[in-house]
């Protein structure tokens, strides 16, 4: 189970564990939460008093300060476990629902036609399309895109690499994804 760590001001930082969670809570980093209670980490007695510390984490959580970078300057890494969900695990080319290990990652113009690997020059693609299309671009071979790439967003990259999000985290997230977004299909 991961926790969402925010910013202060609400922007996505990272996927962190329960343990790193309860870090933030000791250090007193937690400016706010939100979402459900996820684990209670009972700790030592305090020998004056005698009560026993208690950390109670919440799925999401903001810390304080502010981010050294600036989020929405950066570009998601390109994964192809990433780009299967961004692309629905549907094959650009027949429109075929696969499971992830009959998909390909397909670059729309191919490398031997002087193609790059990123977001916008790669699709989701059955091995039988795939092999099809070869080295060819989607109109040389005449195969048409189905769909066209796009740059996932922050929010939505938050969304593609976790797999076990919880509902209140996944509702949070997907408040902030773009109306265009193929995760709203």
């Amino acid at each position: 189970m991961k926790v969402l760590k925010l910013s202060a001001q609400g922007l996505p930082q990272s996927w962190i564990s329960l343990e790193q969670a309860v870090i933030h809570y000791a250090s007193d980093q937690v400016r706010w939460e939100s979402g459900g209670e996820v684990a209670v980490f009972h700790g030592g007695h305090n020998a004056r008093t005698g009560l026993q510390s208690i950390i109670r984490v919440n799925s999401i959580i903001g810390t304080r300060g502010v981010p050294n970078i600036n989020p929405f300057n950066l570009r998601p890494g390109l994964t192809n476990g990433k780009l299967f969900v961004r692309d629905r695990n549907v094959c650009a080319y027949c429109g075929g629902h696969f499971h992830e290990s009959d998909l390909t990652r397909e670059h729309i113009i191919p490398f031997a036609q002087h193609g790059i690997d990123t977001w916008m020059n790669v699709v989701t693609a059955c091995r039988p399309c795939n092999h099809r299309k070869s080295s060819r671009t989607p109109e040389q071979a005449n195969m048409p895109l189905l769909y066209t790439p796009y740059i996932p967003s922050l929010w939505e990259d938050f969304i593609l690499r976790n797999r076990r999000i919880l509902a209140d985290q996944m509702e949070f997230l997907m408040a902030h994804v773009p109306s265009s977004s193929r995760l709203l299909e």
